[in-house]
């Protein structure tokens, strides 16, 4: 018979949408589960045959979790496990393979992808799992610089933006999963680069410890628009949007002739009960932007190239990669909601357990 353990969890209590979520929008429980991969009726004595019984060791905090804990039965983002009240929150997270019916994975194996809030999770939607090969890094590092945020740094900077040397870079809500990505890879580039934060520290991290050429807290200024031309004075060539909102309407005013948007998020929008409209718009005709939307599930082809490029750079110390982590899934909640309110200071990570 199969060993029955305890489960704790993070459940959704009810969508939440049109504000910021709460911790109590969440509550923890713990149930049993079986450590043991489950037969089915009626398919002989053998195991279901695509699923994949985990041990979660960290799990990710992610702007675009927002999405999945609202109804979005108007809207659903492909390849994403949506959270249904009564079950467990959904995300990305690094985790130790116990048991499988899929021949992809063994007992074992450390993969990143798609989980469940708990301590431990049957994954049917394993086209998500990644095998970890890489165990000299940390292994938290797989929920950020060398996981989803990572990929999505990359490919919004080198692939959307395609970046030339001595170019001039903007990157809004710098000091994030993404965003202190994005402005490194410009440094490496060759290019000048400021970033945007919600306060001091989050400011002095970025030219301090993250190289950016100069940084400023968005929150002491009052004119977007005269800090941007204070910054640049020439314009903007690339902008990697993650905020929207008015940051957006005072970057087209500042972007130079031909410069490139990659639009990766816009945090500011997503707890509003309607969306913000944008002013300025015109700018993009009269400058000839190139505005690209992106998600990281179109460039799944370059992880290899990705993993090689990164890899390479966190060895040689060449690469920060700044994590808020903290201990217990019980503060999981907290986590969460904290990335809406700038609570969180880097990649926000949730340790679970050693392997």
């Amino acid at each position: 018979m199969a060993k029955l353990v305890s489960n704790k969890q993070v459940i959704l209590r009810d969508y939440v949408s049109g504000r910021y979520p709460t911790e109590s929008d969440m509550y923890v429980k713990t149930s049993n589960i079986s450590l043991k991969v489950p037969h089915v009726q009626g398919q002989g004595e053998g195991p279901c045959n695509n699923i994949v019984l985990v041990k979660n060791l960290y799990l990710s905090c992610d702007p675009m979790m927002r999405f999945l804990i609202m109804d979005t039965s108007h809207y659903k983002m492909t390849k994403y496990d949506y959270c249904t009240p009564g079950s467990p929150i959904c995300g990305y997270g690094v985790a130790k393979v116990l048991d499988s019916s899929n021949p992809e994975f063994k007992e074992g194996d450390l993969v990143w992808g798609l989980t469940r809030w708990e301590e431990y999770s049957f994954i049917t939607n394993t086209a998500s799992l990644i095998k970890i090969q890489h165990t000299d890094v940390p292994l938290s590092y797989y929920t950020g610089i060398l996981g989803m945020p990572g990929k999505s740094a990359y490919a919004g900077f080198f692939e959307v933006c395609t970046p030339k040397k001595g170019e001039c870079v903007f990157v809004s809500a710098a000091s994030g999963a993404v965003g202190q990505l994005v402005g490194q890879f410009a440094k490496l580039a060759g290019c000048y680069v400021v970033g945007s934060a919600g306060s001091k520290e989050k400011v002095d991290l970025l030219k301090n410890k993250l190289g950016f050429d100069e940084a400023f807290n968005y929150k002491e200024e009052h004119d977007l628009n005269a800090a941007l031309k204070r910054y640049f004075p020439q314009g903007i060539d690339v902008y990697f949007e993650n905020v929207g909102g008015d940051m957006l309407e005072a970057v087209l005013l500042n972007m130079r002739e031909h410069g490139r948007i990659a639009v990766c998020g816009m945090i500011s929008q997503y707890n509003l009960p309607e969306p913000q409209g944008i002013k300025n718009l015109m700018q993009i005709a009269f400058k000839r932007l190139h505005i690209h939307g992106f998600t990281h599930r179109d460039y799944d082809h370059i992880v290899p190239k990705y993993l090689d490029f990164v890899l390479r750079y966190i060895r040689q110390g060449k690469l920060v990669y700044v994590e808020d982590i903290v201990e217990g899934l019980e503060n999981g909640p907290a986590a969460l909601v904290g990335l809406f309110t700038g609570r969180n200071f880097g990649k926000q990570v949730i340790a679970l357990a050693d392997q």
